[in-house]
Parts: C-alpha cells; structure tokens; sequence
C-alpha cells in the first residue's frame, strides 16, 4: 500500500554527524520514509512540507539488524532518502 499524505511519506528527518555536514556543505538532507514511497512521492512531500525545491532523490533499503535475543526475530527493513535541495533552499531541523 502506498502512501497518499505527505506526512504519511516522511517518517522523520535523520539527523546524525554526516548528515549535519552534507547539509552544510552539499546541501544534502537525509530523512527515513515510507518503506513503499517512491522518489516522486518523497519529492512532493519534502517540497510540499517544507516550503524548498528538490533538485534531486536518491533512495537506499536499510537491511533489518538480527534480533538479540535468541536465533528468531530481526527488526524491519526501512528506507532512507538523501533529498538534494537549490542552492539557497535550506530546511532547519532544530
């Protein structure tokens, strides 16, 4: 099922040290999205959400890590979108 609602394809912003300084330096945004989301659909909801034009998506599958406790379980697989932004747009997380 895909989503419909732009606040439904952004899960939430990752923000981590390499992702502080893409942003400053390459104007790169990292976020967690919808495991079904498509590039199109994450382009309307960053642009949709945030008030910036989106140059450019680029997406990767996250492969769930293996449970701890015993040989059974291991926790989902997610995405991550790395959103490139016009030079001047910027997003302020914090």
């Amino acid at each position: 099922m895909r989503p419909t609602d732009s606040h439904h394809v952004i899960v939430r912003p990752l923000v981590t040290e390499k992702g502080v300084f893409d942003a400053e330096s390459k104007n790169h945004y990292y976020f967690k999205v919808h495991r079904d989301a498509n590039k199109i659909q994450i382009k309307k909801a960053v642009q949709e959400l945030f008030n910036v034009t989106v140059l450019g998506v680029n997406t990767i599958v996250r492969k769930g890590k293996p449970g701890r406790v015993g040989t059974l379980g291991n926790r989902k697989d997610w995405k991550k979108a790395i959103v490139t932004l016009k030079e001047g747009d910027k997003i302020e997380f914090i």
